[in-house]
């Protein structure tokens, strides 16, 4: 097929109401009952959003859905491991008929077999790690040449800290089929030895193995990653992965804006933010609350109040008057960023704070105003959002082998 396929017509039954089983409830029922509406519209956008982004091999999610100019419908781009691996993590929360009905007949399992075919001599670790992962907790399988793989990319170093959290995700998700307490452990210390002071991680492990301008700063997804994979961590090992993981929390829900905005770009040596901008739909609506309620589930701090406000910024952002959500095209738009040449703005702050912390570009909002809507949607954001909002095995279940609190 070609890299750009238009999303046609599709015959779907998928209820316009999403199918609240008890573990989504629970955590729907922390938010107030403005923020559950807003959550539980999107759950139901979601299945019918992932129906429209497979590909017609049936066995894969397209890279993403752009709307481009005036087209009627958004136009499938590419194609990417991870974010099946993600949309079937979330795809598994679902009922098997209503899996049948956006997979074309299939179900999350038999996507996550052809991923592990496929990501088996890859050169992505991230999809070698989110593929092992939901082998463990969805099929129930430790793919043991998924995990010497990632043995040895991680003690060789140097490893991004997103794929080294979601190795240590995989390996607690499979730790009641083999006993890999050791494994995270030292896959915990290891990740914990990147953490800056201020609780914050940058994008690397080690920290320094980037270039001097870059080694400081850490994106969201370097932060939250850590946080899920040191709160599931601590469920089945005993040290202080618990701590590390209220550390960074508490430091991004503190950084979090007025707005409910959660920020792009941090400096791991301290407290502080790097760059602001660009906001991700994803951040707001899934992945700050699926490890934030991770974090709770395990025994760490509440950050409920940040969650909502976070949701929030889906529909009431400040920066501009365009909707992100679109019911027309079952999606949610992918972010509010800078109206700026690619990264520029990012890029400069990555050098002024390299230099000093607390030297900022003077005026950047008013120069490069965060104003523009990005009008694409990955398939990983909504698997995330249906993943997010329903409990994972781990985070409620007490291990009786290994290490325990």
């Amino acid at each position: 097929m070609s890299a750009h396929t238009p999303i046609t017509g599709f015959e779907l039954s998928v209820p316009e109401t999403p199918n609240v089983d008890a573990s989504s409830s629970a955590r729907l029922d922390r938010l107030d009952a403005e923020s559950r509406r807003a959550i539980e519209s999107l759950l139901a956008l979601a299945p019918r959003g992932l129906s429209s982004m497979l590909l017609p091999n049936g066995t894969s999610f397209a890279q993403t859905a752009r709307l481009i100019d005036s087209a009627a419908v958004p136009r499938l781009e590419g194609e990417n491991p991870r974010y099946t691996a993600m949309a079937a993590l979330g795809l598994a929360t679902l009922e098997i008929e209503q899996q049948h009905a956006i997979l074309q007949g299939s179900t999350a399992e038999e996507l996550i077999r052809a991923l592990i075919v496929r990501v088996a001599q890859s050169e992505d670790l991230g999809a070698v790690a989110l593929a092992a992962w939901a082998a463990a907790e969805v099929l129930g399988e430790t793919n043991e040449a998924l995990f010497d793989r990632l043995s040895r990319a991680i003690a060789e170093g140097p490893v991004d800290t997103v794929v080294l959290s979601w190795s240590i995700t995989a390996a607690v998700a499979a730790v009641s089929l083999e006993d890999r307490c050791r494994l995270i452990a030292d896959w915990c210390r290891l990740l914990q030895s990147a953490q800056g002071r201020g609780g914050l991680f940058p994008h690397t492990v080690p920290a320094g193995a980037q270039s001097r301008l870059r080694a400081h700063v850490g994106s969201f997804a370097d932060q939250v990653y850590p946080i899920q994979a040191l709160a599931r961590a601590s469920r089945v090992i005993d040290g202080d992965e618990l701590d590390a993981a209220n550390a960074c929390a508490d430091r991004i829900c503190e950084l979090q804006g007025d707005a409910g905005q959660w920020w792009w770009h941090y400096d791991a040596r301290g407290t502080s933010v790097v760059e602001k901008y660009p906001v991700y739909s994803v951040h707001q609506h899934a992945m700050a609350p699926m490890v934030l309620f991770d974090l709770v589930e395990a025994g760490g701090h509440n950050h409920t109040e940040s969650i909502a406000r976070g949701i929030g910024w889906i529909f009431t952002h400040p920066e501009t008057g365009d909707e992100l959500v679109s019911n027309d095209h079952n999606v949610v738009w992918r972010k509010i960023g800078r109206r700026e040449p690619r990264k520029l703005a990012r890029s400069m702050s990555a050098v002024t704070t390299a230099i000093h912390p607390a030297v900022r570009l003077p005026g950047l909002d008013h120069l490069l105003p965060p104003t523009h809507v990005d009008h694409e949607c990955r398939p990983y954001e909504l698997g995330w959002c249906l993943y997010a909002w329903s409990s994972p095995p781990i985070a409620h279940r007490d291990r009786q082998d290994g290490f325990t609190r």
